[in-house]
C-alpha cells in the first residue's frame, strides 16, 4: 500500500513509518467512544487513515501487541469518519488472564461494544475491514488465512467517501506500542448475500 495517501488525525507524540512496518507508542489517556452507558465521551485516539470513495473493497493488516499491559490498552482497524460517527475493531487488554476481541459501531454519537473474551497470551491479531456500499463487515484471525465474522453493521454515515486506517491508545494511565503490518488492499473479499433476496418494496 501507499502509505504516501494516508494522514493523521491527531499525530500520537512517538510513532515511525518504515516500508514494511508503521509502530505507534500510545499517550495516556487516549481513547474512541461515545456517550453509551458511561455517558462519557472521548474523542482524542490518534488515527492513520486513507480516504476512498470506492464502493467495494477490503483493507487487511497485522497487529501486534505484545507490549499492551494496561487495562484498556488497545489497537486495530478503525473509521474514523467523525467524533461520532467511526468504527473500529481492536483486542483490549484486560488483565493478566483474558483480553477483549471486540468491535464497536458508533452511529449519530452512540457507541456500542461487542466482545468475546480471548487469552491473554495472544499477542497479535490479523483484521480484514470489508465495505459494501454504506454496509460493513469486520473479520479476525490468528494467522492471516482463515478470518471470522466478528461484525456486520450498517454506518450512517458511510455511504460517501470515507477514511480507514488503523489506531491504537491507552484509555486509561499507560503507554505501549503498537505495531502494524502486512498492509493489503483488494477487491471486495466479503461477496454479495446470496440467500434470501430483499424484501420488495
Amino acid at each position: 500500500m501507499d502509505l504516501k495517501a494516508f494522514t493523521w488525525t491527531r499525530t500520537p507524540a512517538d510513532y515511525a513509518i518504515g516500508d514494511h512496518m508503521i509502530q505507534i507508542t500510545t499517550n495516556p489517556h487516549t481513547d474512541l467512544w461515545q456517550r453509551t452507558y458511561y455517558h462519557f465521551q472521548n474523542d482524542n485516539a490518534p488515527v492513520f487513515q486513507m480516504e476512498t470513495d470506492e464502493k467495494y473493497f477490503s483493507f487487511i493488516v497485522k497487529t501486534d501487541f505484545n507490549e499492551s499491559h494496561h487495562r484498556f490498552d488497545q489497537c486495530g482497524i478503525v473509521m474514523y469518519l467523525d467524533g461520532e460517527n467511526w468504527l473500529k475493531a481492536s483486542v483490549e487488554y484486560e488483565n493478566e488472564d483474558y483480553q477483549h476481541l471486540g468491535s464497536v459501531a458508533t452511529n449519530h454519537g452512540y457507541s456500542d461494544w461487542a466482545t468475546t473474551a480471548i487469552d491473554a497470551s495472544v499477542k497479535s491479531m490479523w483484521y480484514r475491514f470489508s465495505r459494501r456500499e454504506d454496509d460493513y463487515c469486520i473479520e479476525c484471525s490468528y494467522d492471516g488465512e482463515h478470518f471470522s465474522q466478528m461484525r456486520i453493521c450498517h454506518m450512517f454515515k458511510g455511504d460517501g467517501k470515507i477514511r480507514f486506517g488503523i489506531y491504537a491508545c491507552s484509555p486509561e494511565d499507560s503507554s505501549f506500542t503498537a505495531y502494524f503490518s502486512h498492509m493489503q488492499l483488494t477487491q471486495c473479499q466479503w461477496k454479495a448475500h446470496d440467500g434470501q433476496q430483499p424484501d420488495e418494496i
